[in-house]
């Protein structure tokens, strides 16, 4: 049983080149995809390159006069954090500013038009029930079927079960005509539209009263079908204002595109909202030609919530039978239901880009601002003060690295032809993950992460130190040196591991519990404690067993660093057989 293990490792201490190759290849890779990425440089923080600083300022809301308060802004801020620097490492910051203003810190090189969207949209959704819906303004005339519910180019859609739009459509009178009549329907059922409500879009023009009569005896639903005859779709500024002030338990009017014409909406109170949603995300449909679409799971109570409102929407005609997602008060899809969806996940889709995907994803994930914003001031902040310290911290980093290096080579001697050309490996290997991981994941290096790779000098130091000082332990006892560098390479790896365990540990506890710059230091310290242990498993280990094999160090040369006398111990360092006696066959 002993021979085999024995074989195995001699079979793998004869082949450390493969180890060496691996390790190149992964390197040449990774400097390629690099090049390749069109990012050859790491992208740098607001504080060495400089970025867009964004004040926004909180507005009240209709019936809430106290809502700007410490604990919204408090929130506001994490929502805003999470939104832009999702992984704590891309260097935005987000902070308040007085009583009603939050400052954010965009990075340059960071997509501000992308970043200010993402920190100021309020991204409230609602799922609401279609009442009525007709193409608006300019893009009417150009509609073969102004009533029509648009449901044929909505693309949102609930994974247990989804259909095509049905080909029935209202036309412009029975839409005039009925829209009184949905209003006060709405207005009048407990939550959703029911089965027996008699409000239908296709109503004929005798079937129903007309606005004028309905609206007589309910201000509100005047005002609602004031608001909706008089609603231009494709007007931007009556899109902002449209349903303004309305809240999730009362009807209102909407905007919405689809197919490139703007339709106006009548909606329902809300049924689902935003916070029924359990987890978004941005995913490519590869089976429609829908493109990227937006996933979201709901919570055990949202699932409940949206298998009820498509149980009831499915017994009506259209548009009744349609349900709007509403993103912060513009409709982004109207999809029909022909029975209860009980999956407990949906999705929107549409014409989005997988940018514009991954953001209404990341903004569903997070969650909803508590406070409406809007942007008072964008200004650009310059790195002069950054750059000046980034050089002082380069001076400093290459001072240290010159100072271990002369400490090799004046204690360690030809052992430092190893330790350098592993400290620069891992340098490279830090510098080209660096700047991978900037278009990647978003990371920006600021001077926090400057001092955690400095600091990792002295980590992947003291490796080697550890690697070498168990190999001169064993020449001490006597052995020689390619013996000895297998037996001293087990007890190293030990303590290898143990002291780059706690120093990663060490930094992912500072990474969880601090935020803003400090965060930066913390992921650099991890990533080069990680770096370390692969440089010094495939690169210093194999290289020391090939070089062991050379005379200048197998002898115990005086400049080898691995000297019998020196470390106290009896050269040479290859012990010889003794010559047998001859034997005399005639005596034998």
């Amino acid at each position: 049983m002993a021979a085999p293990k024995k074989g195995r490792s001699a079979s793998a201490q004869s082949r450390p080149g493969r180890s060496l190759a691996l390790i190149l290849i992964a390197i040449a890779a990774l400097t390629g995809g690099m090049f390749l990425s069109g990012h050859p440089t790491p992208r740098l923080g607001i504080d060495l390159a400089g970025g867009t600083s964004i004040t926004l300022e909180a507005k009240n809301e209709p019936g809430q006069p106290n809502a700007i308060n410490k604990t919204n802004m408090n929130t506001a801020v994490d929502i805003m954090n999470r939104r832009v620097n999702g992984l704590g490492v891309s260097e935005a910051e987000v902070q308040t500013q007085g009583d009603k203003n939050i400052i954010v810190n965009i990075p340059k090189g960071t997509n501000s038009k992308q970043a200010r969207e993402q920190v100021g949209t309020t991204a409230k959704l609602y799922f609401r029930p279609v009442l009525t819906t007709e193409v608006s303004g300019a893009d009417a005339s150009a509609s073969p079927s102004p009533g029509a519910s648009g449901s044929s180019s909505s693309k949102a859609t609930d994974k247990a079960s989804s259909s095509s739009s049905p080909s029935s459509s209202t036309t412009p009178s029975a839409t005039a005509t009925s829209q009184g009549r949905a209003v006060t329907d709405a207005l009048k059922a407990d939550s959703t539209p029911s089965a027996s409500s008699s409000a239908t879009g296709s109503a004929s023009p005798s079937s129903s009263a007309s606005p004028s009569a309905s609206s007589s005896t309910d201000p509100a639903t005047a005002k609602l079908e004031a608001q909706y005859t008089a609603l231009d779709c494709t007007d931007k500024a009556a899109r902002a204002k449209a349903g303004e002030g309305a809240k999730p338990t009362d009807p209102t009017v909407a905007c919405g595109k689809n197919s490139g014409q703007w339709q106006k909406y009548i909606l329902g109170p809300a049924e689902v909202s935003g916070t029924d949603i359990k987890k978004a995300a941005a995913v490519y449909d590869t089976s429609s030609a829908a493109g990227w679409k937006v996933t979201m799971d709901f919570t055990s109570g949202g699932s409940k919530k949206f298998a009820s409102i498509t149980g009831e929407l499915a017994q009506n005609q259209t548009p009744q039978n349609q349900f709007a997602i509403v993103l912060d008060g513009e409709v982004v899809s109207d999809p029909y239901v022909k029975q209860a969806l009980t999956g407990g996940n949906a999705e929107i889709s549409g014409n989005f880009g997988q940018s514009e995907a991954q953001d209404l994803a990341n903004m569903l994930k997070y969650g909803a601002l508590p406070l409406t914003f809007k942007e008072a001031s964008v200004t650009t902040v310059t790195a002069a003060l950054g750059g000046e310290q980034l050089h002082a911290g380069l001076i400093a980093g290459a001072i240290g690295l010159a100072l271990v290096v002369i400490y090799l080579v004046v204690y360690y001697r030809g052992l430092s032809v190893i330790a350098i050309p592993s400290l620069l490996v891992s340098a490279i290997l830090t510098y080209v993950i660096m700047a991978l991981l900037g278009p990647t994941i978003g990371f920006a290096l600021n001077l926090p992460a400057v001092c955690g790779a400095i600091v990792a000098i002295g980590i992947t130091a003291d490796s080697f130190i550890v690697f070498f000082e168990r190999i001169r332990d064993e020449i001490r006892e006597g052995r020689s040196l390619r013996p000895a560098v297998e037996r001293a390479w087990p007890r190293a790896r030990r303590t290898i591991l143990v002291s780059d365990f706690v120093s990663f540990l060490a930094a992912a506890v500072l990474f969880i519990v601090t935020v803003g710059k400090v965060q930066g230091f913390a992921f650099t310290l991890g990533l080069t404690t990680l770096l370390d242990v692969v440089v010094v498993f495939l690169f210093t280990k194999p290289l020391m067993t090939i070089l062991a094999r050379r005379k200048f160090f197998a002898g115990g040369h005086s400049w080898s660093g691995l000297d019998p006398k020196r470390l106290g111990a009896k050269p040479p360092l290859r012990r010889t057989r003794r010559a047998s006696a001859p034997v005399d066959t005639k005596e034998a």
